[in-house]
């Protein structure tokens, strides 16, 4: 079992960078597959990127935020990061982090998911 908490979202404006965390409790985190998912205003959650257990590590990302976002993690801190530079408007949502066994930005690939932070860009 893992429990999962999203933070450090906030509101900045367009072309800043804001980096959010995904910080878990329980065990063999580093077994889990971490993926990252937005919810806009009046959009459904999507995938946005995803990085692979830590064997791997492996780094996938969608296009619209390829080379501006990146993912990482920090298994002695049970910590998957997002970075998040050149932000746009479009990129205003709830962030989530989600674990599962795959490395998937297919949200029904994950069982456990945090809170959500919300990220909100303006101009």
């Amino acid at each position: 079992e893992v429990q999962l908490q999203a933070s450090g979202g906030g509101e900045v404006q367009a072309g800043a960078s804001l980096r959010v965390s995904c910080t878990a409790s329980g065990d063999r985190f580093a077994d889990y597959a971490v993926g990252w998912f937005r919810q806009a205003p009046g959009k459904q959650r999507e995938g946005i990127s995803c990085i692979g257990a830590a064997s791997n590590g492996n780094t996938s990302y969608i296009d619209s935020v390829k080379g501006r976002f990146t993912t990482s993690r920090d298994d002695a801190e049970n910590t998957v990061y997002l970075q998040m530079n050149s932000l746009k408007f479009d990129d205003t949502a709830v962030d989530y982090c989600a674990a599962g066994p795959v490395y998937s930005t297919q949200i029904s690939s994950y069982a456990y998911w945090g809170q959500g932070t919300l990220v909100t860009v303006s101009s």
